[in-house]
């Protein structure tokens, strides 16, 4: 259940069976932009949250219509176990300002692994 929402009941909202909406989640398919734009709306996100720290270079920002390693990433990043426990988790948290301390220590923690020698 994510922010209170079932898969059945977000299935009804985006006129798809609570099935479709369990393979989303697990990553078994792909979801296109149109339909990542309907989950945010539903969400009462913007689509960009779902992208939110992917990684970026400035060739992929430099245009194109080519996809980027950046969507790709976050499609291996959720059909992780551990990333889309980490989402559901994230996405519950109210407060915007305790959401940006998360992100925070992760972004530390992460950093100081990448300074610590194997």
């Amino acid at each position: 259940m994510l922010l209170g929402l079932s898969q059945e009941k977000l299935g009804e909202a985006l006129g798809v069976t609570f099935q479709q909406v369990q393979k989303y989640e697990k990553g078994a398919n792909r979801i296109g932009a149109g339909r990542l734009q309907d989950i945010a709306k539903v969400l009462d996100m913007s689509p960009s949250f779902f992208f939110e720290g992917a990684p970026t270079s400035s060739s992929e920002t430099a245009g194109g219509f080519a996809e980027g390693s950046s969507s790709e990433f976050v499609v291996e990043f959720l059909s992780t176990v551990e990333g889309l426990q980490l989402n559901k988790a994230f996405v519950s948290i109210k407060d915007p300002k305790v959401r940006r301390r998360v992100v925070d220590l992760v972004v530390a923690i992460a950093a100081s692994e990448d300074a610590t020698p194997n």
